[in-house]
Formats: structure tokens, C-alpha cells, sequence
């Protein structure tokens, strides 16, 4: 049986993705800032949780290695942590450029520092997140993917890095998803017709859908697979929609 931790695991994508892994028979370890949300969906599943600021180095470091010290060891990472910032460079603070490369890239390149470190000597699988906006040049997004675009970056080198070791390093790269994350578009009628309409296939995604593949990949039917960004974003990330 495998153990993986999910961190952001009491979000949309990251609730959905453990209730995946739990679904096959593996563990999950839930991880998060807020210990009230993480408990009651760590209960829910029944499964381990922690308290961790995925954004600090040193804490996720100390958290995978006490986890691989662990009698049932650690065989997985999903970053499934992350921001929607949708705003034009000229009305970007600096404050609004530091909060989304802490949230989403610095998240990400930690996680790969950390599995680095303590998962490599067995091998093992990391997820990261990326997002459409990365692939095409969506309208306000210019802070979100230049994030996102780092973190494709990350996910190729890292992957040659450290595939003679064994670890397997891969991400995902969604359409808009229905998440609390999301809301302030998903219940704002406008945004939300505007977004459906941007998606080929004429409507926005559900969590359970990505984590299917979030699932996939931290699994045992994924071995042979590195170094890949999948888009699962309705058709966002490579085809327009007929006017």
C-alpha cells in the first residue's frame, strides 16, 4: 500500500484527489495551513492529517523526511496548492506579485526540494499544478501564468534531474475548475457564462474529473511516465470555441 501526501488537501482538487487514492486502497496524508478544515476532512476519509505552510522551505522539508521515516514510508506528492489572480501587469502590486510566486511557484519548487531530498532514495511520484492560462494568452492572467509557467519549467528539469533516482515528476494544467477556489467567478452569473464559453467543450470542469488524473499519475499505472504537463481543461489550453 502506498502513502501520499496531498498538500492543500482539504481544497477542491486536493479533497477530490485524496478521496481518489483513499477510493484504490492507498493512504493519503491530508497537509495544510488550517488545522479545523483539515481535520474534519482528514475524518471524513479517515485518513492522517498535518499542519504545514507549504510556502516555508525548511517546515515541508522536515515534514516529507519525518514521513519517509515513518513505518509505512512515503511514496508520493501532490502540491495541489495555489491562487487565481486575474489582473493586468500595470494594476499588479508588488505585494499581489510576491503572494502569487509564494502561493504557486514557491509551493511547487518546494515540494520538488523536499521530494528531492527525502523521496529519491526510493523513488516516488510528485504533482504539481500548472493551468491553461500557462499555454495560451488569456486576457489578465499575465500574473498567474508567469507562475504557472515556471512551474512547467520546474516540472521538466526536475524531472531530468532526478529520474536516474527513480522519482517521477509530472503536473496537471486545468481549465477553470468548480472549487471553492473558484468562487468568485463560479457565483458572479457573468464571469461564469464568460468562462463556459472560453471551454470548447461549453462548460467548466469539476474537481473529481482532475483528480482522476491527479490519481493516475500518483499511481502504480503511471511508472513510466515523466516530465509531462496534462492539460484536462476542456479544450482551453488548445482550441477555440466557434463563434
Amino acid at each position: 500500500m502506498a502513502r501520499i501526501l496531498i498538500l492543500g488537501g482539504a481544497g477542491g482538487i486536493g479533497s477530490a484527489t485524496a478521496e481518489r487514492i483513499s477510493a484504490r486502497g492507498d493512504a493519503v496524508v491530508l497537509a495544510g495551513r488550517t488545522e479545523a478544515t483539515l481535520m474534519a476532512r482528514a475524518a471524513a476519509l479517515g485518513a492522517a492529517h498535518r499542519v504545514v505552510d507549504a510556502r516555508d522551505f525548511d517546515a515541508l522539508e522536515r515534514l516529507v523526511g519525518e514521513l519517509v521515516a515513518e513505518p509505512d514510508g512515503l511514496h508520493g506528492i501532490a502540491c495541489c496548492v495555489g491562487s487565481i489572480v486575474l489582473k493586468p501587469a500595470h494594476l499588479t502590486s508588488s505585494a499581489d506579485f510576491e503572494a502569487a510566486i509564494a502561493t504557486n511557484l514557491a509551493t511547487a519548487f518546494a515540494t520538488v526540494r523536499a521530494a528531492g531530498k527525502h523521496l529519491s532514495a526510493n523513488g516516488g511520484s510528485v504533482l504539481l499544478f500548472s493551468s491553461a492560462a500557462a499555454r495560451v494568452g488569456l486576457p489578465n492572467h499575465e500574473l498567474i501564468a508567469a507562475c504557472k509557467a515556471g512551474i512547467e519549467g520546474l516540472v521538466r528539469a526536475a524531472a531530468a534531474t532526478y529520474a536516474p533516482r527513480g522519482l517521477r515528476i509530472n503536473a496537471i494544467a486545468p481549465g477553470l475548475v468548480d472549487t471553492p477556489l473558484a468562487q468568485r467567478i463560479t457565483q458572479h452569473a457573468k464571469s461564469l457564462e464568460t468562462s463556459r464559453a472560453m471551454h470548447v467543450l461549453g462548460r467548466i470542469g469539476r474537481a473529481e474529473e482532475v483528480a482522476s488524473l491527479a490519481a493516475w499519475l500518483l499511481g502504480p499505472d503511471a511508472t513510466w511516465v515523466t516530465g509531462q504537463v496534462y492539460g484536462i481543461d476542456g479544450g482551453l489550453g488548445v482550441a477555440r470555441a466557434q463563434g
